[in-house]
């Protein structure tokens, strides 16, 4: 049957299994889920990684270190207890006796749960918590988590201005300080004082886990000074890989995300292997260290906000620059017409207009084709024996009437990257969280339409668009495989989010309204030149 195809059915094919395969493993493929089996082996093993690490920052032009040397033991600590506690309107966290943010839970209405609660960030399941710090000599890190901080107070409010709290240890060798500074929006700056200069690590903590999606980035994402990005996901990680001049490093899942930033001083950055090999984040620190901090949502404004710079850790795969701009384009919309469903209508249809050149090209050379289909089958049937012969005579065929054969599908792989983008935006956008588009119906575009009308519609268009586009298929059981395409798309849009559904609805809408409009075109020319003929 393949041998039959033409080049253009072989590519068709091609880009329908390509997003089969898409829809699928996203589908499919589970989000790695994390013990506390596991997030206790995790911060076994790498504090057993830790202090090679510290020596491995000598050699200035190693990228990546493996560990030689016995490090420190667990860092399981008992009798772990809160010892502050800092609350504002948009979170609520708490400080244990180890001077960690043991806790962390956003207090935004939009980003509650299904079942209502809250989010919580950091919780004692987290594999390694912010602000956690580790020696890197064995005994003082063995010290330095039996031994429990003070803080200065227990408990601090923020109503619109900021207030720190200073936490102390004082360990055999050296005193370390923690003059923490907490902000309303999330944002925090930590200063570390040691009265030794002794090498230590702090980290910015494990990833958030309030997402099960599968195909979402997990994992870490670093910005290095030159601009560039660098993202280790969840099962990835290597070793020891340093980045010794870095401006963000950001622990993420799909919506949130616990960070630390530097964009005045380089931050020099340790990523370990935990359980599972997911990537745990450290930050050498010094005898004066000094940083800032964020955990919560990543929302552009949020971000936004705090530093046009920390927008980056939003991410939107390979095709970035092509997603970050329809964000922005996307939230401008939508701050025209308050509805972030209806900004997807638009923008969707704004897209298509500009494609329509493209989509144009693609449509009007099936027509042409189809015109053709007779005498290309007269062609394949005379030649069959010969294959060879039959593909000179029928590039002949195409030059002589002036006919790509893959000139229906070239405009449409080159639409594929915006199509990506548009996914990528419409999965990652936290901004949809709660967003509603029509009251009682869609009421949360960030999750599958729960009444399952949006993948119906979706199928019907994708069907109806099948019906009215030309085809030159030469095999009738490849043309049932092609039928069977918007059911296994309606089947598998089930669970993909209302705003991804919605978008894909829209974009067949309108790519069944153009189709009948090329149609019309070529009907109105074959019948001038029929007029003419006779």
């Amino acid at each position: 049957m393949i041998d039959k195809m033409s080049e253009q059915q072989r590519l068709f094919l091609a880009i329908a299994i390509s997003a089969i395969f898409f829809v699928v493993y996203s589908y499919l493929v589970p989000a790695p889920m994390t013990n506390e089996t596991d997030l206790n082996n995790s911060t076994k093993y790498t504090n057993q990684n830790m202090a090679n690490s510290v020596a491995s920052s000598a050699a200035q032009t190693v990228n990546s270190v493996h560990a030689t040397t016995n490090a420190p033991v667990t860092t399981q600590a008992k009798n772990l207890t809160q010892i502050a506690e800092v609350k504002s309107n948009k979170f609520a966290l708490k400080i244990d006796s180890l001077g960690r943010i043991s806790s962390f839970k956003v207090l935004i209405d939009r980003f509650k749960k299904g079942d209502g609660e809250y989010p919580e960030l950091i919780s004692r399941k987290s594999a390694l918590r912010p602000l956690e710090i580790r020696f890197s000599d064995e005994a003082l890190n063995r010290e330095a988590f039996e031994t429990p901080y003070r803080a200065n107070s227990d408990f601090v409010e923020l109503t619109d201005k900021s207030k720190s709290i200073k936490l102390v240890q004082e360990l055999s060798a050296v005193t370390v300080t923690k003059d923490i500074t907490f902000y309303p929006n999330g944002s925090y700056t930590i200063k570390v004082t040691l009265s030794k200069d002794l090498p230590y690590f702090i980290s910015p903590g494990f990833r958030p886990d309030q997402d099960a999606t599968a195909y979402v980035f997990k994992g870490v994402l670093i910005k290095k000074s030159d601009g560039t990005i660098e993202m280790i996901e969840d099962g990835d990680a290597l070793g020891t890989e340093r980045f010794p001049a870095s401006m963000i490093v950001s622990a993420s899942d799909r919506y949130y995300t616990t960070a630390f930033y530097n964009f005045d001083k380089n931050l020099d950055v340790y990523i370990q292997k935990g359980a599972n090999d997911n990537p745990l984040a450290f930050v050498k620190g010094a005898q004066n260290f000094s940083t800032n901090g964020y955990i919560g949502a990543k929302d552009y404004d949020i971000l936004s906000a705090i530093d046009k710079r920390l927008t980056d850790i939003i991410e939107y795969g390979f095709f970035t620059f092509i997603a970050k701009p329809i964000f922005l384009f996307l939230k401008y919309v939508y701050s025209v017409v308050g509805n972030w469903g209806w900004a997807i209508v638009i923008i969707t249809i704004i897209i298509r207009l500009i494609l329509y050149p493209l989509t144009f090209k693609g449509m009007a050379s099936m027509n042409r084709l189809k015109e053709l289909q007779p005498k290309i089958k007269e062609i394949q049937q005379k030649y069959k024996g010969d294959p060879q012969k039959m593909n000179a005579k029928m590039m002949e065929f195409y030059k002589k009437h002036n006919v790509n054969p893959m000139g229906g599908c070239l405009p449409m792989l080159m639409q594929i990257p915006i199509f990506f983008a548009i996914y990528r935006v419409l999965l990652n956008a936290v901004e949809l969280k709660h967003a509603a588009w029509i009251p009682g119906w869609i009421d949360d575009l960030s999750v599958m339409d729960p009444y399952y009308i949006l993948p119906i519609l979706m199928g019907a268009t994708m069907f109806w668009q099948q019906k009215i586009t030309p085809t030159n298929y030469t095999d009738p059981t490849q043309e049932k495989i092609m039928k069977f395409l918007p059911i296994i798309f309606t089947f598998f849009f089930i669970t993909f989010p209302a705003g991804l559904t919605l978008y894909w609805f829209v974009n067949n809408l309108f790519s069944v309204a153009q189709q009948y409009y090329v149609n019309a075109i070529f009907a109105k020319q074959k019948a001038i030149k029929d007029g003419k003929k006779s």
